[in-house]
């Protein structure tokens, strides 16, 4: 325990107050020789740059939690080992590209809005995994629109929230094209992943512009009552205005 102090910067009585809220892991022993490694030092590295982001040791506690649970939560959730895959083991046909991150990293993304339930929440969602004592968000652009919109403003429960019903409407849409290039481009069921890829694209394209277009008729919409003139009124008990 000395030992590792001295080497992450701080005291015995600190290490040991940490040992107590289980900020950090229990050492391995070996008889009455309590041993510690690199994984304690980096989690104990790992506390102090988050303090130094101002989070506090509740939050930070809550965090580790959190981040130990996700471990396990793909199966806890029937998701499989979705939970705990890394990059290399993302599905090879992906176009999106995994992001290593440390909760140092996602902190940073996500200044303040980093807590237990939104990472609970992103990682049912399938946003994020965890690999060893790393994070991975499964798609940069994913996690660079989920990080300007919390920039904007949005709360990142909001956000999440949103994607989850995003995910409902593009699997509606995915299999909308599926059927429609199992019925009129595929030459058998053989053929049906190679036609599916030779259609991504063109699937894309016409999702892009529908959703430009949806977006347009929003902003051009006149505002509700934006058709009243100042002087207009509805007319009583059916008869017409003067």
């Amino acid at each position: 325990m000395d030992e590792l102090a001295k080497e992450a910067g701080i005291t015995v009585r600190t290490l040991r107050f940490y040992r107590e809220r289980k900020l950090i892991p229990p050492p391995r022993r070996e008889g009455r020789i309590a041993w510690y490694d690199e994984h304690h030092l980096a989690r104990l590295r790992t506390i102090a740059a988050l303090l130094e982001r101002g989070h506090t040791l509740g939050g930070i506690a809550d965090l580790i939690t959190a981040f130990e649970h996700g471990r396990d939560v793909g199966e806890l959730l029937g998701l499989g080992g979705l939970g705990r895959l890394g990059p290399d083991e993302l599905p090879q046909w992906t176009e999106e590209t995994p992001v290593r991150l440390t909760p140092e990293d996602l902190a940073d993304y996500f200044e303040g809005e980093v807590t237990a339930e939104n990472l609970a929440a992103a990682l049912d969602l399938g946003y994020l995994a965890t690999d060893g004592d790393q994070i991975v968000h499964i798609s940069r652009r994913l996690l660079d629109v989920s990080a300007a919109l919390v920039r904007e403003g949005v709360p990142l429960a909001a956000v999440l929230t949103a994607g989850r019903q995003v995910r409902e409407h593009a699997d509606a849409m995915a299999g909308l094209f599926t059927s429609l290039v199992g019925t009129h481009m595929a030459k058998g069921p053989d053929d049906l992943g190679g036609a599916l890829e030779r259609l991504r694209p063109l699937a894309k394209s016409v999702v892009e512009a529908e959703l430009s277009m949806a977006m347009d008729r929003v902003l051009t919409r006149p505002p509700q009552g934006a058709d009243e003139g100042p002087g207009d009124s509805c007319p009583r008990d059916g008869g017409q205005p003067a």
